[in-house]
């Protein structure tokens, strides 16, 4: 007889602390896949009370709306013969990061994460303890190794154990932050397991935006030779159902003998419990399963995905209905704008173009393109009799002093006042334009184009913005983001022909600086030796330094590289430290 499972993966997207939410959504989903006919159905990591919880797990009420949450899902299971992998948090004499087992309204298992991540913007060492048991699980004669997120990025580790312990499909239920890259990296991963132990790997993702992070979802069914046999749709909530082949692995495992070799953690050493679930499942007949196409994006696309998708649900999570962002016709607002559109419907966003005597006329005109383009509405006020009224205002202190950078922030602080006025009036969320080459050199104006209530271009280098500027453009079929707007040279236009390059130096030399020094603790000299100049590299090197102020002070905003500043980056405000 050939075996074979019924797996259901519940790609979903959940919110921090909204346990009815949550619930309801896990509850529909488990209707869903009862109609479907699964067998073994998986949800995301701490998909009860979302992730990351953060200082909430300090609160015992959060905990109790948790465990109870729980038992109103192993009740709502009751009658049901599928069986349910779902993250929580098991309180015992201890936090644990959980899967719970649930099988016909009871829990059968609970599974406690063995490796705590405490790096990047990880920090479960300081709210969770480390399990110490590796369970099998066994149903209808299947075995079955749940394990969660860090726990499978281990050689030696329980998806390992497991396995040699008689597990032929191993389940990951995760939530594992997106940037750009790391999808290739991990699937790599995941092939690994599967085809050194021998086993089926299903990979279940949390996806949405939550603060910072942004979770891509892109869920993975593995078979034994490490082929991918079904994927999650990325930035979708998606419910991934597919029909494993258990013979197979059996099978191939005849055929490989390296599966029965024996491998323990070294330091824990965890003896491996062997838990019966289910003795059987109903040998009904199964509905087909329509076929799956899945488009798998790479960059740029992933990357614009991941901003849409962060900034639609910080935005909606957080209850607001609409966003304002000052238009200044270049390509961070721009694109910004464009973002915004696309996560959120052009009538929930407003833009602001606040000329002054140094705007261009072709800066206006691009901001009223790119608003006719997107349909959106645009409102115009100057700022020139204000900049004026504060000229008048503090000419007597400033009397002998030349005029500085300080008119120059002035202007960019009137704006951000101008921005936060109409979002105390409104009740319009302020999206910050400011990019993460500005947020390194601290080229933008505390209190001033800082302001802003999300930053949704945050981690995004300047180089970056012209490439999904292009492919957004590439979408669209023509020049959606005004060509001038890509083409012209970068000003804040807040001089007479000021220019970003008399402070910074050109992007396409300053980026790759940025990413060695910021990303990779690159030092100078290191840097110096990629082919830079030693003038220019100590500038740059300075002026990331003296603005960790600054960056402390601004908005949260998406992380999609490898390192982002804030929950990535922690440095020191204060310190003497210094490579210049």
């Amino acid at each position: 007889m050939v075996r074979r499972l019924r797996l259901g993966m519940a790609q979903i997207n959940t919110t921090v602390g909204d346990f009815a939410g949550n619930a309801g959504k896990i509850q529909d989903t488990i209707a869903r896949a009862g109609a479907q006919g699964v067998d073994l159905l998986t949800f995301p990591e701490l998909a009860i009370c979302g992730y990351p919880p953060e200082d909430l797990l300090f609160k015992p009420h959060f905990i109790e709306e948790n465990i109870a949450s729980l038992n109103r899902i192993v009740q709502y299971s009751a009658g049901r013969e599928m069986v349910i992998v779902l993250g929580f948090v098991d309180a015992k004499d201890d936090l644990y990061n959980a899967a719970a087992i649930i099988h016909n309204g009871k829990l059968a298992g609970v599974y406690h994460k063995m490796f705590l991540p405490n790096y990047g913007v990880f920090d479960e060492m300081r709210y969770f303890r480390a399990g110490d048991e590796i369970p099998v699980y066994s149903l209808d004669g299947v075995g079955i190794g749940v394990n969660i997120c860090e726990d499978i990025w281990y050689e030696a580790g329980p998806s390992t154990m497991q396995a040699n312990a008689g597990a032929e499909i191993i389940v990951n239920i995760n939530a594992s932050p997106f940037y750009y890259g790391k999808s290739k990296q991990r699937e790599r991963m995941l092939a690994t397991r599967a085809t050194d132990s021998v086993v089926i790997v299903a990979y279940n993702n949390l996806v949405g935006g939550q603060d910072e992070l942004v979770f891509d979802g892109n869920s993975l069914v593995l078979d034994e030779k490490g082929q991918v046999l079904a994927r999650g749709k990325q930035f979708e909530e998606d419910l991934i159902v597919t029909d494993l082949d258990i013979e197979a692995v059996f099978r191939t495992r005849l055929h490989d003998p390296r599966w029965r070799r024996e491998t323990v953690l070294e330091e824990l050493k965890p003896e491996v419990v062997k838990i019966v679930v289910a003795d059987s499942i109903a040998k009904t007949a199964k509905p087909p399963l329509p076929p799956r196409e899945v488009e798998e994006k790479g960059f740029p696309g992933e990357v614009y995905d991941a901003l849409v998708l962060g900034t639609r649900d910080y935005v909606q999570k957080n209850r607001f209905k609409k966003v304002v962002i000052g238009l200044s016709g270049g390509v961070d607002s721009s694109l910004v704008t464009t973002i915004a559109v696309d996560a959120l419907d052009k009538d929930n966003v407003m833009v602001v173009a606040m000329p002054s005597q140094y705007s261009t006329p072709g800066s206006l005109a691009d901001a009223e393109q790119l608003a006719q383009n997107l349909g959106i509405k645009m409102l115009v006020i100057p700022i020139e009799k204000t900049f004026r009224a504060y000229q008048d205002m503090l000419a007597d202190v400033f009397k002998g002093k030349p005029v500085d950078v300080t008119e120059e922030n002035i202007q960019a602080r009137i704006r951000g006042n101008i921005l936060m006025a109409l979002s105390n009036k409104f009740g319009w969320l302020v999206l910050n334009t400011g990019n993460k080459s500005e947020m390194a050199t601290g080229f933008t104006t505390l209190y001033g184009d800082l302001a802003g209530g999300f930053a949704v271009i945050k981690d995004v280098p300047k180089t970056m913005e012209y490439k999904l500027a292009e492919y957004r453009n590439q979408i669209a079929g023509y020049a959606l983001i005004p060509s001038t707007v890509l083409t012209k040279a970068p000003s804040p236009e807040l001089s007479p022909g000021q220019k970003t390059t008399d402070v910074l130096p050109p992007y396409p030399k300053l980026d790759p600086m940025l990413v060695a020094y910021v990303e990779e603790d690159r030092s100078i000299e290191q840097i110096i030796e990629m082919g830079c100049a030693e003038d220019i590299v100590k500038k740059m090197a300075k002026m990331v330094d003296r603005s960790e102020y600054k960056r402390r002070q601004s908005p949260p905003g998406i992380k999609i590289t490898a390192r982002a500043f804030g929950r990535d980056r922690r440095l020191p405000i204060t310190n003497a430290f210094r490579e210049w």
